[in-house]
């Protein structure tokens, strides 16, 4: 493991779909003000760490306390992001913000993105990122500032179905929370966010055929992940996080690319049945401009543990860096201030 002291950065998916996008023209963009971050999360130390995961790294960002001291454990946060996002996008804002209320908080690079290690380069695997936060809670469990068994896991967007992967399947994580959430349903949902049965079968067969020309020739085939219009993105619709370049694609982190051999994974990424084996106290923030509202009702009516949920308004994007992100960190704090003390 090493670590390295940064400067902290507070730079900053809805079109998961076609329905999502649709609700985000039908309620209009009007009224997005970007969030300035508070004083105390500007002021969070920054360290950058690295650990072993599966058969690669790690690279995380880690948010110490605004009150941080020596030879105190904390309760201890893992936070993760979009598709295709990097540590310095929204899971950077979140960390930052848990930071400043009192949580030792760690942003990651999942494998194949960013910092982190992972042959096949923007290569999507849920059963990976899941693998990925275990190993995260492993990290944190051997810091001697970080209370054991104080640690919680905290997704947004995709990472909000991610995280009931992880805590489905790993006991030692004590909460969990899920932001704006992407929680798909693959029979459900797959045909409706890709043009029908014959949709999601193309893509099926195209993921197939790059993974085998990757196995063959070592070759990546790309497509963009996110554009406004471009139809051959693997997500179409109002792009305005992605696409402006004082948000999300400012990020120099960030590389707007889809691996086409991840379909068959993304394709098969089904948070809904893992939320029937989550055990641990989930909070799940969403609204109904977020994306795949009825989903997040479903997974929450699932969870077989202690639950919360949060039903405000807002859009999606408001989430990632926007108008939202201070009233979702709060009512996380709350949540994990009751189950990670």
């Amino acid at each position: 493991m090493t670590s390295s002291l940064l400067r902290p950065s507070r730079r900053a998916f809805l079109g998961q779909s076609a329905i999502a996008a649709a609700s985000i023209a039908t309620l209009g963009l009007s009224g997005f003000a970007k969030a300035a971050p508070s004083a105390s999360a500007a002021e969070s130390a920054i360290q950058k760490v690295r650990f072993t995961a599966g058969d690669s790294f790690v690279v995380g960002n880690l948010y110490l306390p605004t009150d941080y001291r020596a030879g105190v454990r904390y309760p201890a946060v893992v936070v993760g992001g979009s598709l295709t996002a990097v540590k310095e996008m929204m899971g950077g804002i979140y960390a930052a913000e848990m930071a400043s209320r009192g949580y030792l908080t760690l942003s990651i690079d999942y494998r194949h993105y960013g910092e982190s290690g992972g042959g096949a380069r923007q290569y999507e695997d849920p059963n990976s990122k899941a693998d990925d936060l275990a190993a995260a809670v492993t990290y944190l469990a051997s810091r001697e500032d970080v209370r054991p068994d104080g640690i919680g896991l905290l997704g947004v967007c995709t990472s909000g179905g991610t995280v009931l992967y992880a805590a489905a399947r790993d006991g030692r994580v004590a909460a969990v929370a899920s932001v704006a959430s992407h929680l798909s349903d693959p029979e459900v949902t797959n045909p409706m966010l890709y043009g029908g049965a014959e949709g999601v079968t193309q893509r099926r067969a195209a993921g197939r055929a790059a993974r085998a020309e990757y196995e063959r020739t070592g070759q990546n085939r790309m497509i963009l992940a996110y554009h406004n219009t471009d139809q051959s993105a693997s997500h179409v619709g109002p792009m305005e996080y992605y696409m402006d370049t004082s948000r999300g694609g400012g990020i120099a982190e960030w590389t707007n690319a889809f691996a086409v051999m991840s379909w068959e994974p993304w394709l098969d990424f089904d948070p809904i049945s893992e939320a029937e084996r989550v055990t641990a106290p989930t909070l799940i923030v969403h609204s109904d401009g977020c994306a795949l509202p009825d989903q997040a009702r479903k997974a929450y009516d699932l969870l077989q543990g202690p639950k919360m949920l949060h039903w405000t308004d807002g859009l999606h994007f408001e989430f990632y860096d926007g108008a939202k992100v201070s009233e979702a960190t709060d009512a996380v704090a709350r949540h994990f201030g009751n189950h990670l003390a």
